[in-house]
């Protein structure tokens, strides 16, 4: 059914004053001035967004949908993900990745959970591989599957400085880049190689050797838990003025010496690192370990989607950034990085992808791909095993 928003203040993310927007099947049909968009003869499904925000869905770029974790045995694998926990936290386009685990979890259930969330209905994408080297994949090569599987983006989270990493070598990382760029060309795709990064004093070398010794552009790679402590997010700004992206984790600020996000984006602006080449994930589902200095584990947590509009909130009312800057952190950033032309933005032939929100910044409404999935504050799309009454 088409619906018709009305009289929303809309950060498409740019600011586009008071507009109705009018969806129909997965898509937005029009953005246009109030009152200006006329329907007969169907029927039509109207919200009142009246003094409420809407934004574009966020897109989390790393999400740990089987569950992460496992470093302290079988009884600390997270649980996989649920829609509900998605769209509850304003979440409608997720990037799947395994994690330490790649022994119990396997790249073909990762896919298939990718698939079950499409059919509940979010848009979902996966990274092939693990922390590990070689890594896991599907047709034979990092290359053919970026090339042949539409649900695959890039290679990862792959692990470095990381005592939990399989310590490539300068040589295998720069082969997995090279693997990844000429897949993403083969596959209408950029391809990126992404990795996670740990506390070890390695920090970015490899990354910096790769883009200053071989052909393989900065955007071909994007580190992850950049804001994990002072030092590395140094190393990433520094990655960043020479053309690479980085990408925040929303729920590591609670952890020392790690930041949150809002102080690495604060940080960011007070040092002329461009905006536009940053993203914020949630790692969610994935575990948050501390280790002490002998690599024992301490104590173990669970990251949670949710941080990721505490976050933004935090930007906000921090005075960090004004909204629609800080939006684009959440959706069109890490939409452009990985080529997802149609999420993003609030415009006319992108995804019925649409979170309302209001002054407070507080979730009201919620689209996902033209379908109401939280309405006011409630989830209403529910997964095939949720607890029915």
């Amino acid at each position: 059914m088409p619906i018709l928003i009305r009289n929303a203040s809309v950060i498409a993310p740019e600011q586009l004053g008071l507009r109705d927007i009018l969806t129909a099947g997965e898509r937005i049909v029009s953005v246009a001035d109030p009152g200006t968009i006329s329907i007969s003869g169907i029927e039509v499904d109207e919200i009142d967004a009246t003094d409420l925000f809407v934004l574009p869905g966020m897109v989390d770029s790393h999400v740990h949908l089987l569950g992460g974790g496992g470093e302290g045995g079988p009884t600390t694998r997270a649980p996989e993900i649920r829609i509900e926990d998605i769209v509850g936290a304003g979440v409608t386009t997720v990037i799947g990745c395994l994690g330490t685990d790649g022994v119990t979890r396997h790249q073909s259930s990762l896919m298939a959970k990718a698939r079950g969330l499409e059919a509940e209905g979010i848009t979902a994408f996966v990274f092939v591989g693990s922390y590990e080297l070689p890594i896991q994949n599907v047709t034979g090569s990092v290359r053919s599957d970026l090339a042949l599987l539409p649900s695959v983006l890039g290679a990862g989270e792959i692990a470095i400085s990381d005592h939990r990493s399989a310590q490539p070598t300068f040589d295998e990382l720069a082969r997995l880049a090279a693997e990844c760029r000429v897949g993403g060309m083969l596959g209408g795709k950029p391809g990126i190689l992404h990795l996670h990064l740990g506390d070890g004093a390695r920090g970015l070398e490899l990354v910096f050797r790769i883009i200053h010794e071989t052909e393989i552009p900065a955007a071909q790679i994007i580190p992850t838990h950049c804001n994990r402590n002072p030092a590395l997010l140094d190393e990433a700004f520094r990655f960043a003025a020479e053309g690479g992206r980085i990408d925040l984790t929303a729920g590591i600020g609670e952890h020392a010496p790690s930041m949150s996000v809002e102080t690495a984006v604060r940080l960011a602006v007070e040092r002329g690192v461009p905006l536009d080449r940053i993203s914020v994930s949630s790692d969610a589902n994935g575990s948050l370990p501390v280790f002490d200095d002998n690599g024992r584990l301490e104590s173990l947590d669970v990251a949670s989607q949710r941080s990721m509009l505490e976050q933004l909130r935090s930007i906000v009312r921090g005075g960090t950034l004004e909204l629609p800057l800080a939006a684009a952190l959440f959706s069109a950033n890490p939409a452009a990085f990985y080529g997802l032309h149609r999420k993003g933005r609030v415009t006319a032939g992108a995804d019925a992808d649409l979170i309302f929100v209001n002054e407070d910044l507080e979730l009201v409404h919620l689209l996902a791909r033209g379908q109401r999935a939280v309405t006011d504050g409630a989830v209403v799309l529910r997964s095939t095993f949720s607890p029915k009454g």
